[in-house]
Formats: structure tokens, C-alpha cells, sequence
């Protein structure tokens, strides 16, 4: 089992910034493919990004990348999403997931990942 934490969500005006963190605990979390997601009110779960184990490749959404940047610390069992210029657009709840198996196509799709944590909501409002 592996469990996620996510914190440093909250309120921000547009074009503001925010980084969002994960901790992981229960298993060696490089083995991970660490993902985030998110979902907006009334909307399906989307992808947000993704970074394979050992600071291997890295995947962004169209609609963030550019902006949003995502990093790990295996040190510190740690994944970070850097989020800049937001958007109200941007507004959502947003999932750390652990992905074990990391198949070569299953980076963005919410179905490859095994554990997922609470969520941390973020708000791009004025």
C-alpha cells in the first residue's frame, strides 16, 4: 500500500501562483510513476501531469503546459507541481496518484494509477 498527502492548495487571484506537494509513504517511492490530476465541479477527472520514476520522462496537459511544472524529490518521498499563471479555469480539486506498472502509454489516463491521494482544492478567483 502506498499512501498520498497533498497539501498546499487554497486561493489565489488569476495569474497567481501556487505549488501544490505530495508525500508518499509505504513503499519505496521511486519505484512510482507519480501523476497528478485534477477535477473540476461537474467535470470528469483530468490529467494534469506526470513524472516517471527515477527523474525519468515527463508529460503535461495542452492546457498547462508552460505553466505548471512538476517535480520529485526521491529523497524526501516528495512530488511537487509548481503551478504559475493561473487561470480560473484552473480551479479544481487536485489528485497525487502512484503509478507502479508505468506502462509505456499509460502516463495520462486516471486508469494506470493504483493509489490516489485526498485531493488539495485550489481556487483561481479575484
Amino acid at each position: 500500500q502506498v499512501q498520498l498527502v497533498e497539501s498546499g492548495g487554497g486561493l489565489v487571484q488569476p495569474g497567481g501562483s501556487l505549488r501544490l506537494s505530495c508525500v508518499a509513504s509505504g513503499r519505496t517511492f521511486s519505484n512510482y510513476r507519480m501523476g497528478w490530476f485534477r477535477q473540476a465541479p461537474g467535470k470528469e477527472r483530468e490529467f494534469v501531469a506526470a513524472i516517471n520514476r527515477n527523474y525519468g520522462r515527463i508529460y503535461y496537459a495542452d492546457s498547462v503546459k508552460g505553466r505548471f511544472t512538476i517535480s520529485r524529490d526521491n529523497a524526501k518521498n516528495t512530488v511537487y507541481l509548481q503551478m504559475s499563471s493561473l487561470k480560473p479555469e484552473d480551479t479544481a480539486v487536485y489528485y497525487c496518484a502512484a503509478d507502479y506498472f508505468a506502462s509505456s502509454n499509460g502516463a495520462t489516463s486516471t486508469s494506470s494509477y493504483e493509489y490516489w491521494g485526498q485531493g488539495t482544492r485550489v481556487t483561481v478567483s479575484s
